[in-house]
């Protein structure tokens, strides 16, 4: 898998993107120029004991905006942050949860180390020294700033944030609700895991059924039977890649840094999981061709390319050879701005990170909101929601004298749990996301492609907030 490019060419992207949506929008030009600046960027080296020797790591957390608190995005873990980097995907951030209507302003902070090089007391050592660095400042709490995992981190690097801001805040009720992404047993919430790799799933799902941007493809409705590459077996790549093969997509191809595999009758993506833990590879994959540039496995032909992994990795220099009909980005930024004009050219469809892949903060937020109200979901409300259903299931039988099954009925009476309210949840916001987007193209005069209506959405959503504050007339 290619490394990415730097992340000056990333932010370069994303305010091409932006602009490009901003000439549509009928807002102040000054309230676009706000709209579009990062608010504030905080930058610090600190030191760490690593094997006996003190190491200089460097932190980053950029907010980019306030127009809604608090604001929120990951923190990545990994050698090629770079200030750049972090400013891009916190500008996406705030686009994407206007989107999706999370009130969250848009964030994102890294720090420069190797994840999988350095060792556990090591990642300790430097998350909890990032995150007093952090609180120190100010720049990290429930109504402040509310960290996530992001590439590089996960639930354990969020728990150790968690733990070290109630050490500096004891007695804050709502302290939980400092960072999201943490194990449920210390705050989290069922169903954040696979959120953003569901999320793009549903995405998905309300694209195959849009008839009118199909037709030009040449493409049926439904997922069953297309054919999907995925680039990254992650968090996202393998979630997305899972929900795809239930519901009869063939996952043909899958590409990760030590290269890529492809079968043309689609391969078994819990088995090839099993495959990489047995062998540390996917490679030699029984059944399947092994590709040793996984680059080129973008290039094959397939109906939907999923790149799950790194930023920039369609680009000028490969789009022309891009074979899917449909690009569904579940990374942030994996499409340069050059390379989507190709695609768009030649008819391809892109379904842009702003949308697709915002079921992670959409979790999230409903991670935030169970943290402040210090309740699970479903607590008060799952056993009365049953009673009620049985006393309904049993008033029918009394009435047409005909039973169902024990098996029917469980399914009939049962009520709803934290995880399938949280899913309820993300499928009913991707799928009014994915409305508002296409209502954007059919209503506003020269808005063609999904991305450029996504952010048109967003922005006239983060306008009318700075409207209301008063900051603008």
């Amino acid at each position: 898998m290619s490394q990415p490019t730097q992340g000056k060419d990333f932010y370069a992207s994303v305010l091409q993107f932006y602009d490009q949506a901003a000439r549509h929008s009928k807002l102040d030009p000054g309230i676009l120029a706000q709209i579009k600046a990062c608010n504030s960027i905080y930058k610090v080296n600190f030191p760490v004991e690593v094997d006996g020797q003190i190491q200089v790591f460097e932190g980053i957390r950029v907010q980019h905006s306030h127009h809604k608190l608090p604001s929120k995005g990951g923190i990545r873990y990994s050698i090629h942050v770079d200030e750049d980097e972090v400013k891009a995907l916190a500008t996406l951030m705030t686009f994407k949860c206007a989107l999706v209507d999370v009130p969250f302003g848009g964030a994102k902070g890294g720090v420069k180390i190797n994840p999988r090089t350095s060792s556990v007391q090591t990642l300790e050592r430097v998350t909890r020294r990032y995150a007093s660095e952090l609180i120190k400042k100010n720049l990290i709490g429930p109504g402040m700033d509310v960290p996530a995992p992001d590439y590089g981190t996960g639930s354990r690097e969020m728990a150790w944030i968690a733990d070290t801001y109630l050490a500096f805040k004891f007695g804050d009720t709502n302290a939980l609700g400092c960072v999201t992404g943490k194990p449920v047993g210390q705050g989290g919430i069922r169903g954040r895991t696979e959120a953003t790799g569901l999320g793009v799933f549903f995405g998905l799902r309300e694209l195959f059924a849009d008839a009118e941007l199909l037709q030009p493809l040449g493409l049926s409705s439904g997922l069953a039977g297309k054919r999907v590459i995925v680039q990254g077996l992650g968090n996202v790549g393998y979630h997305a890649a899972h929900f795809l093969q239930q519901e009869g997509a063939l996952i043909t191809g899958i590409a990760e840094r030590e290269g890529g595999i492809f079968a043309a009758d689609g391969l078994d993506v819990e088995a090839v999981v099993r495959h990489r833990t047995e062998s540390g590879s996917i490679l030699h994959y029984p059944g399947a061709e092994s590709i040793t540039d996984s680059a080129q496995l973008l290039e094959y032909d397939c109906d939907v390319l999923l790149p799950a992994a790194l930023e920039n990795q369609i680009h000028e220099g490969n789009a022309a050879r891009i074979r899917a009909k449909v690009v569904a980005e579940g990374a942030n930024g994996p499409v340069t701005q050059g390379a989507e004009q190709v695609l768009l050219a030649r008819g391809i469809v892109v379904l842009p990170d702003l949308y697709l892949n915002a079921g992670g903060v959409t979790v999230s937020y409903f991670e935030w909101l169970k943290n402040l109200s210090n309740v699970r979901f479903g607590r008060m409300g799952k056993r009365a929601e049953e009673a009620s259903l049985r006393r309904l299931v049993s008033t029918i039988e009394q009435t047409t004298g005909k039973s169902i099954s024990a098996q029917e009925r469980e399914l009939i009476v049962r009520g709803a749990d934290e995880i399938s309210l949280v899913r309820s949840g993300l499928e009913d916001t991707m799928i009014g996301a994915y409305h508002e987007i296409r209502t954007v193209m059919r209503q506003v005069p020269g808005i063609q492609d999904l991305r450029t209506a996504a952010f048109y959405a967003a922005i006239e959503k983060v306008g009318v907030s700075y409207q209301a504050l008063g900051i603008f007339p």
